[in-house]
C-alpha cells in the first residue's frame, strides 16, 4: 500500500462573500485504505469541502493534493463524488444510467451496479421519474460505489434513505473499494454510520476541524461513542 496520501489539503480557504468565509486554513490528510467520517452542523462547509476536492469549486487560496499532485482535472478520474442531492435525469432508465457510466468511466465495474440494483430491488428498466426520493438516492450511490476510484466522497450518502436498507448500503459501502482507496462521509447519521468508521474528524464553522482522530482509540478512551462525543462538543 502506497505512502502517500490519498488526499491532502492545506490551509484551503474559500468564500461566497466578502469577509465570510465556509473554510478558513482548513487543513485534512486522509491516508490510503480509511473510512474517515467528516461530521458537523449544517453549514459548516462539509458540502463546499468535498465540492473543491472534485473540482466543481475553485478554492480562494490554499493546496489540495490527490495522490501527491496538484488537484487537476486529471484527478477527477480518480475521485467518485455522491453530491447530497439528486442529479440524474428524471426521464432516464436505470439501465440507461448504467451505459452512460460504462462508456463514460474506464473503472465502471457494470456487473457490480447491475448486481447491487437487484439485491436491493431496483428494475433496470424502470425510469427514474417512477422512483421513490429513497430509490433514487439508492441508484446515485450505487453509480458512484461501482467506480473503482481511489477517493470516494459521499455527502449524506444515507440521508434519505429507510433505516432497513441502511445497513445494505453500509455494507456496499465498506465491502466495495479498492482497499487502497479511502472515503469520505459527510452525515449527520453519526451513530448510523460509526461501526464503519475508521476515524473522524468534527468540523465546525469557519472549517476549523475540533477534534479528529481513530474512531476505535477514542472511543476506547472516553468510554463514549462518537455521537455522544458529537453531541457534547456541538450542544446548543
Amino acid at each position: 500500500m502506497s505512502n502517500v496520501p490519498v488526499l491532502k489539503c492545506e490551509n484551503l480557504c474559500k468564500s461566497y462573500q466578502a469577509g465570510k468565509a465556509v473554510l478558513d486554513g482548513f487543513n485534512l490528510t486522509i491516508e490510503p485504505g480509511r473510512i474517515v467520517g467528516l461530521l458537523g452542523p449544517n453549514g459548516c462547509g462539509k458540502s463546499t469541502f468535498l465540492k473543491l476536492v472534485c473540482g466543481l469549486l475553485v478554492p480562494d487560496g490554499g493546496k489540495i493534493e490527490i495522490e501527491g499532485k496538484e488537484r487537476s482535472e486529471e484527478s477527477n478520474l480518480l475521485i467518485s463524488f455522491l453530491p447530497e442531492r439528486t442529479y440524474f435525469d428524471s426521464r432516464s432508465k436505470v439501465s440507461e444510467l448504467i451505459s452512460l457510466f460504462d462508456d463514460f468511466y474506464a473503472d465502471f465495474d457494470r456487473a457490480v451496479a447491475e448486481k447491487m440494483m437487484n439485491d436491493l430491488h431496483i428494475p433496470l428498466d424502470a425510469k427514474l421519474k417512477t422512483l421513490s426520493k429513497g430509490m433514487k438516492e439508492k441508484v446515485q450511490l450505487i453509480m458512484v460505489m461501482s467506480r473503482k476510484a481511489k477517493l470516494y466522497l459521499l455527502d449524506e450518502p444515507i440521508g434519505g434513505v429507510d433505516p432497513a436498507s441502511r445497513e445494505y448500503i453500509l455494507n456496499t459501502i465498506i465491502s466495495n473499494y479498492n482497499p487502497e482507496a479511502s472515503i469520505i462521509i459527510t452525515t449527520h447519521l453519526i451513530a448510523d454510520i460509526e461501526p464503519v468508521l475508521d476515524d473522524f474528524a468534527f468540523m465546525t464553522y469557519g472549517g476549523n476541524i475540533v477534534r479528529m482522530g481513530n474512531a476505535d482509540t477514542v472511543r476506547e478512551a472516553t468510554g463514549k461513542t462518537l455521537d455522544e462525543l458529537f453531541r457534547e462538543e456541538f450542544r446548543c
